[in-house]
């Protein structure tokens, strides 16, 4: 049974879920107290709240602690980031990865965490199960804190690792979870493995398995229905809570999922309900994922400080129509029969 710190929008089995959902956010963060010297450099009511974010780096800024701190940031919550690990990867893929010692991941993190409130913790790609468990481990000592859950693609990595990551993901971190986020190929693959069924199964399905472990929300994302859009939606074993649709684009992304995860925990961190802040941030990757460009050889990346560079008009290209600009298309990276998970 999930405490409502660690399901703070609600028991999900209840007859009235939504209204429930409309009604609840998250704790508000702990401030430091005014009368503390230590703390009188600035007001401290208008301060950003901060979110702490574990992933990977990635030299491309394609993903990883890159997309994680930008996404944060946008929102205007301040990112605390911590480095499990670093990619070896360009924009087109990832050629290596190396984890680091699990006990600076955990050292890094209770640095941070003893000196600055934190609002959301963010799980992306932590590397390893040795990581996975500091992760926990600190999440028990938090239990005031939600903890967002991230599951990416890891189609990349040859199956002995992934089979033991999302092992100890499935162990370690749902019960931890508040909310889990992934695109439906992979969370289908990972959480219901032996799924028999002609027909794919739903986010309620998906719900299911991962509530078996503790996690009461999953905002499924990249369904791809017969009308040709991106159906993206939160559910429980019991109801659909939210769904959004949008238009596919032509181009291919890297960093989508990690953009979506990042500024969903910073929206919650700021007080935001939970259907609420599902709406903005698939807003935000929308108008991203919009705003892309192409940095290399390989994928698209979402520009997520769109905000930041005015109306996005090309001076030489009026009627913007700028062939390397992303077009209505596939915004997620594959469909549910191509990928490994």
């Amino acid at each position: 049974m999930q405490s409502l710190y660690r399901a703070p929008w609600g028991d999900p089995s209840a007859a009235d879920a939504s209204a429930a959902l409309r009604r609840m956010t998250l704790p508000p963060h702990r401030v430091p107290d005014a009368e503390d010297p230590s703390h009188q450099t600035a007001e401290v009511a208008d301060q950003p709240v901060s979110v702490l974010t574990f992933n990977a780096v990635d030299p491309s800024g394609a993903s990883g602690l890159g997309a994680d701190v930008q996404a944060i940031g946008s929102v205007g919550c301040h990112p605390l980031p911590v480095v499990t690990g670093a990619y070896t990867r360009d924009s087109a893929e990832i050629h290596g990865f190396a984890a680091f010692d699990d006990e600076s991941v955990s050292e890094q993190a209770r640095a941070v965490l003893e000196d600055i409130p934190v609002g959301v913790i963010k799980v992306g790609f932590a590397g390893c199960p040795a990581i996975l468990g500091q992760i926990a481990e600190l999440s028990s000592d938090y239990p005031d804190v939600p903890l967002i859950a991230y599951m990416p693609d890891l189609s990349w990595w040859d199956e002995t690792h992934i089979d033991s990551y999302q092992e100890a993901f499935t162990d370690l971190l749902l019960p931890q979870a508040s909310l889990l986020v992934g695109n439906h190929s992979t969370l289908r693959r990972w959480l219901l493995p032996d799924w028999e069924s002609d027909q794919n199964p739903g986010p309620r399905d998906i719900a299911r398995a991962a509530s078996e472990h503790g996690t009461p929300y999953v905002l499924v994302t990249g369904q791809t229905p017969a009308t040709g859009s991106i159906e993206n939606t939160l559910a429980t074993p019991q109801s659909v809570l939210f769904t959004r649709k949008f238009e596919r684009f032509e181009a291919r992304f890297v960093g989508a999922g990690e953009t979506l995860s990042a500024a969903l925990a910073a929206l919650l961190a700021t007080g935001s309900d939970l259907n609420t802040a599902v709406a903005e941030a698939l807003e935000y990757l929308d108008e991203a994922l919009n705003a892309g460009f192409r940095p290399g050889m390989g994928r698209f990346v979402p520009d997520r400080l769109f905000w930041a560079q005015g109306d996005g008009t090309d001076p030489s290209d009026p009627e913007g129509t700028d062939p390397s600009s992303p077009q209505p298309g596939d915004i997620f990276d594959d469909p549910f029969n191509e990928t490994r998970h």
